[in-house]
């Protein structure tokens, strides 16, 4: 298994001007990191991810990095207008960015859901159909390139393992999968453990991510907190610290014969480099006491 680390986990240090993109390269290769996968760039001005991703490329083979994944927005019920077309073909120019980085595979988001104002049914199954038909057309595009796309369980309305895996039967299409987040499922009130055995068969990519847990039958903890589906609150957490069954979700994944990447993704409100360190050493030592 190889042991990665998103770019989203560096982003407070890039838009504070810390470090630029192309700086979180030379310092995940310094943390000791396989693998990076990048989510969303935090574009220098006048670049476009097309024009950018070359440099990328570039710097990441000069330090010897491999990028494992590259992850983007996309909502194929609202988004370029609410134009499914458009946004399929604006998810397909996003592919080809993930071509010139070098990736094996693309994550791109599902939806966010019905917006407020649309009548009629509201329903995760009813906006299934759609979805999935956007889903499908980006993914049998990028198979072309030899790019596998996945969803992940992001985003409250498709954050469910059960709504994940219904997506993915939908779509039936071999190059379309799941990217797991072992804490996202929090946000949905979703057992960890239960939902990673369910969607185990369909990881294409993992992420590590903890969250510290509060009931939503207390005050609320204040800022930093997020409040889920049905009102409990989590904060991001380095790994290990957290309530999150990291050890339990590894478990399930190595029955499940999963041997990719595990990248983290660190939310937590310390400071980055100190999280992402800490949470690398604790991730190290389960999965070297696990997988063996």
């Amino acid at each position: 298994m190889k042991l990665g680390v998103s770019s989203y986990s560096f982003v407070r240090l890039v838009r504070s001007g810390a470090m630029s993109q192309l700086d979180v390269i030379a310092k995940t290769k310094e943390l000791g990191f396989d693998v990076i996968e990048f989510s969303t760039f935090e574009l220098p001005e006048g670049e476009t991810p097309l024009s950018f991703a070359p440099k990328v490329r570039e710097e990441c083979d000069r330090v010897g990095l491999q990028i494992t994944n590259y992850t983007i927005g996309a909502d194929f019920l609202n988004g370029s207008g609410g134009d499914l077309e458009s946004e399929v073909e604006r998810v397909k120019e996003e592919v080809c960015v993930a071509e010139i980085l070098g990736t094996p595979g693309m994550r791109h988001d599902a939806t966010r859901g019905f917006l407020a104002e649309n009548p009629g049914a509201k329903s995760f199954a009813a906006a299934v159909p759609r979805v999935a038909e956007g889903c499908r057309a980006v993914t049998e595009f990028a198979a072309s390139r030899g790019i596998r796309t996945m969803v992940e369980n992001h985003g409250f309305f498709c954050q469910d393992s059960a709504r994940v895996e219904q997506l993915i039967c939908a779509v039936d299409h071999p190059n379309f999968g799941a990217l797991i987040d072992m804490g996202n499922f929090i946000c949905a009130d979703d057992d960890p453990g239960r939902a990673v055995g369910l969607l185990a068969p369909y990881a294409f990519h993992v992420h590590a991510k903890d969250f510290h847990l509060k009931p939503g039958t207390l005050p609320y903890p204040g800022e930093g907190w997020g409040i889920s589906r049905g009102g409990n609150f989590f904060r991001g957490a380095i790994i290990g610290h957290g309530d999150v069954p990291i050890r339990q979700c590894l478990r399930i994944l190595k029955r499940a014969g999963f041997d990719g990447v595990l990248s983290i993704e660190f939310e937590g409100m310390e400071e980055p480099l100190t999280g992402i360190r800490l949470g690398f050493e604790n991730l190290k030592r389960s999965v070297g006491e696990i997988y063996g």
